[in-house]
Parts: structure tokens; C-alpha cells; sequence
């Protein structure tokens, strides 16, 4: 659009223009290298050049069984993203020591590729997201493209590598003591297991139970938790949120799941039934604030992106669908624990990407 063009009554700044369309240059690039990025993390390509040592394109292609002429452009393609770096004198490409812990290294709290994968099932899911826009339907968990659970695992992970047993358990008050002299501890919504097997390493005097209802992530957890070495003091179960197993736990943690679920207040008032006489609820959001105008930011981007995706039409798949969504903020989930019976309600920690929240009857 030409600058000196105008709309019916409202004239158009041309700085404003520039700098939108400035942005969406950025966005178009990153959106593209999206499935690059998801590539080289199943090719095994930011692995392959995780040491740093400068290759060529068909050195890389050599080292990964994969085709020249591909590696020669998604090597270009990562250079111009800042993804990797080129040295023109050799013609080679290696990866920083900080390129390489957020893409090539597995266990780092800041890797990335996971996120790739939850975007591509977004994405491959794009036909029936639209559809359920028209109709107001939910779309279940289970009903998304199956790259959806592995990423989102992936995406979780790091950060609870980063935060779980350093910062957020110390932060409730009396849990990390139980923890160590052995409790009993459920987990929520659990997935793949990520948060589980981290704390059952970290406290291994203590019994854990994860459960979901999503069948195929609870076989995936189990045989993580085999492969971990925690299977004796690890059980997962398929179990929905409103009527998991057990009483007695000492700790009840819902990472990142209670604004998925349909009717978060029945599944608070469940949890109160389950826990021990001084148990601890822990919730673990993202970070919000009840201020959307305040959410309306980088982070709070992606989370709206995601919410809009994958957390509302999962709520409204579900009895009541309450739909809180992944940006509803400290106040929404205190009136919805609240609602529940518990009665102590406190912001224990706070990331840049997480709220904890200390909840007990």
C-alpha cells in the first residue's frame, strides 16, 4: 500500500505503517523457520553441531545421513535467523556455546525445540480450530494432532528443570521438609510425566502419583518413569481431575492444566477431599495479570495464542466449560480455589512465565 493511499475517513500515519509492516517481516521470518527449527530438532541437526566445531553443508549432511543441497539452504536459513552462526572466510557454520543450550542440549531449562513441536499440531489442526470458531464446540485434548503431547512436554520441562525443586517447593511453606522425610504427593493433569519424575528424583524418600486422563500420555509417562529408574516409587494412573484415586496426600500439584479443565471449581473441591490433615495444594499458571491491558505483551502473546488454540476449546470440550483460559490471572483462579472450599490462598513464586500459588483447606 502506498503511503499517501487513505481510508474513508481516516487518515493513515505512514511511520505507523512502515513499523507494522517492519514487524510482520520479523514474524513472517520466524514463522517460516518454525518448521526448520522442528527439522533440525528430529534430524538431529542442532545436536549434530551442539560441540561448536565449524562444518560445512556436506559435512553436516555427512555427520546426519541427511541430503547436501537441503542442509546447504536450512543452514542459510538458520544464519539469517541468528540460529546459527556463518564464518564467510570458511564458508563454515558452528553454533555459540548459547545457540547450543537452547537448541542443540537436551536437559538445559532453556530449550526450545519442544515448542516447535506443540506449534506444528496447532498448525496441522488449523482446519478443525476453525471450524469449532464458528460452531462455539470444544476440542478435546485427546483430539489434537498427537504432536501436540510430546510437545508440550518438551515445552514444560525446561522450565520446571529450572524452577521446580530450586525455587517453587521451597517457596510453600513446610512442603520441602515432607518431601525429603517421605510423602505422599499426586500430580494433576501430569502428561508425559515431566514434573513427576523430577520430583520423585529429587525426593526419593517420598511415593508419587501422576494422573491423566489422556490414556496414551499416561503409557508414555510410565515408561519414562522405567526408564528413569523411579518406576518403584512412581505410579501413574488414567484419571480425570474431578475423581483421581487416594487420600492423604500430603502435596496436590496442578502444573499448568487447571485453566484447561471444564469445571476447575469440581475438581478444587476434589482435591480438598484428597488432602492430609496441613496438605498443600500447589498451582502452578501462567503468568498473568487481572489486568488484560497489562497481559497484552510478549509473553502474554504467546500465552493468548495458546489459549486460544489449545486451553478454551479444551475447557468447552468438558462439562460446565468454564473456558478460564491461560491469561485469567491471580483473581480468577483464587475466586475458582475459593469456590472449591480451601480457604488459604497465596502467591508463593512468580516467574516471568509461571505464577505458584500455596493453596490449603
Amino acid at each position: 500500500m502506498s503511503t499517501t493511499q487513505q481510508l474513508p475517513g481516516r487518515a493513515i500515519d505512514p511511520d505507523a505503517l512502515n513499523a507494522l509492516l517492519g514487524r510482520a517481516v520479523q514474524d513472517m521470518g520466524a514463522a517460516l523457520q518454525a518448521p526448520l527449527i522442528l527439522i533440525g530438532d528430529k534430524l538431529g541437526l542442532y545436536r549434530a553441531m551442539g560441540d561448536g566445531e565449524p562444518v560445512t553443508a556436506a559435512e553436516l549432511a555427512k555427520k546426519t545421513g541427511t541430503a547436501e543441497r537441503y542442509i546447504r539452504e536450512w543452514l542459510n536459513a538458520n544464519a539469517a535467523g541468528q540460529l546459527v552462526q556463518y564464518d564467510a572466510a570458511t564458508g563454515k557454520y558452528f553454533m555459540t556455546p548459547e545457540q547450543a543450550m537452547v537448541l542443540a542440549l537436551e536437559d538445559t531449562p532453556v530449550h526450545l525445540p519442544g515448542f516447535y513441536h506443540l506449534l506444528a499440531s496447532v498448525m496441522k489442526d488449523e482446519e478443525k480450530l476453525t471450524e469449532i470458531y464458528r460452531t462455539g464446540k470444544g476440542m478435546g485434548w485427546h483430539e489434537h494432532e498427537k504432536g501436540l503431547f510430546e510437545g508440550t512436554e518438551r515445552f514444560f520441562r525446561p522450565t520446571y528443570l529450572a524452577n521446580l525443586v530450586s525455587n517453587w517447593i521451597p517457596a510453600l511453606d513446610g512442603v520441602e521438609a515432607k518431601l525429603k522425610t517421605g510423602a505422599q504427593v499426586a500430580d494433576i493433569g501430569c502428561g508425559h510425566g515431566a514434573s513427576t519424575l523430577l520430583m520423585a528424583k529429587s525426593y526419593p524418600a517420598s511415593k508419587f502419583y501422576g494422573f491423566d486422563y489422556h490414556g496414551p500420555s499416561i503409557e508414555m509417562a510410565r515408561a519414562k518413569a522405567e526408564a528413569a529408574g523411579v518406576a518403584d516409587r512412581v505410579t501413574f494412573e488414567v484419571a480425570p481431575a474431578k475423581s483421581f484415586p487416594g487420600r492423604g496426600y500430603d502435596l496436590v500439584g496442578f502444573f499448568d492444566c487447571l485453566h484447561d479443565m471444564g469445571d476447575p471449581v469440581g475438581a478444587a473441591k476434589h482435591v480438598k477431599t484428597t488432602l492430609a490433615l496441613g496438605g498443600t495444594w500447589m498451582i502452578v499458571e501462567p503468568t498473568a495479570s487481572d489486568d488484560t491491558a497489562e497481559n497484552h505483551n510478549p509473553v502474554g502473546r504467546i500465552f493468548y495464542s495458546a489459549s486460544a488454540t489449545i486451553c478454551v476449546p479444551c475447557s468447552l470440550a468438558q462439562e460446565v466449560g468454564l473456558g478460564l483460559g491461560a491469561q485469567a490471572g491471580p483473581g480468577r483462579i483464587e475466586k475458582v480455589v475459593r469456590e472449591g472450599g480451601l480457604t488459604h490462598f497465596r502467591k508463593a513464586a512468580e516467574t516471568p512465565f509461571n505464577m505458584v500459588f500455596e493453596v490449603r483447606a
